[in-house]
């Protein structure tokens, strides 16, 4: 047959069945891993050595109480409250943003007033997280205190986005510790056997990548 140098033979190398099962075995060792490890791995728990905790108002009262112990355990002698406007039911009662509200729910669990400072954050559509510590960077030059680290507490799987925002957010003059209070809602070590489990990870996923590639502050 006639080809005109217009075609020629190729030996073409294809994986085996053997092969796709070892690549299927690979990928799904990975998937397993991964399912395991990733709640972990958002729910970072790295305390500091300090004396300021910072506490996210918007906490529900389980993780404030928890909160307001390790505040007395471990003798801090600063809690710094932030937290946006109150989305819901705000026109019920007395207090228009998460901060005063915690506030007003850690000095009701027994935590002195004298020690808590309210630092609201201002309304925005998004990136709240981040509001927050922006306020709290604006609050510190009036504040004339002086600290070179903090402990920021916040809830499980929120604690690595929470850390990364609130250290763009401070800058490199402050170093930011991170306590994770465990959700008693679901099983953290079991999380993909929950709707809780299942939707508070996923979430959270998506908003760590999106923090930690695409934000700009």
């Amino acid at each position: 047959m006639v080809r005109l140098g217009l075609i020629k033979r190729r030996n073409v190398w294809l994986p085996t069945w053997r092969s796709w099962v070892l690549v299927f075995l690979v990928v799904a060792a990975a998937v397993i891993t991964g399912i395991y490890r990733i709640h972990a791995f958002l729910a970072v728990n790295q305390p500091l050595s300090s004396d300021v905790m910072v506490v996210e108002g918007w906490l529900p009262d389980f993780a404030l109480k928890k909160a307001v112990h390790t505040f007395k355990s471990q003798n801090y002698r600063l809690m710094a409250v932030t937290g946006g406007p109150i989305e819901a039911g705000h026109v019920l009662v007395n207090y228009k943003n998460y901060a005063e509200l915690a506030a007003a729910i850690l000095e009701q669990l027994g935590l002195d007033k004298s020690m808590i400072v309210v630092i609201p954050a201002p309304a925005v559509m998004k990136d709240r997280t981040y509001a927050a510590a922006v306020a709290l960077k604006n609050w510190l030059p009036a504040s004339q205190l002086s600290f070179k680290t903090l402990n920021l507490v916040t809830l499980g799987l929120h604690a690595r986005r929470s850390r990364l925002l609130f250290e763009q957010a401070l800058g490199p003059g402050i170093t930011v510790g991170i306590i994770a209070l465990e959700d008693p809602r679901y099983d953290h070590r079991h999380w993909w056997k929950s709707s809780l489990g299942v939707r508070a990870t996923l979430s959270e996923i998506i908003g760590y990548v999106y923090a930690r590639f695409f934000f700009n502050p």
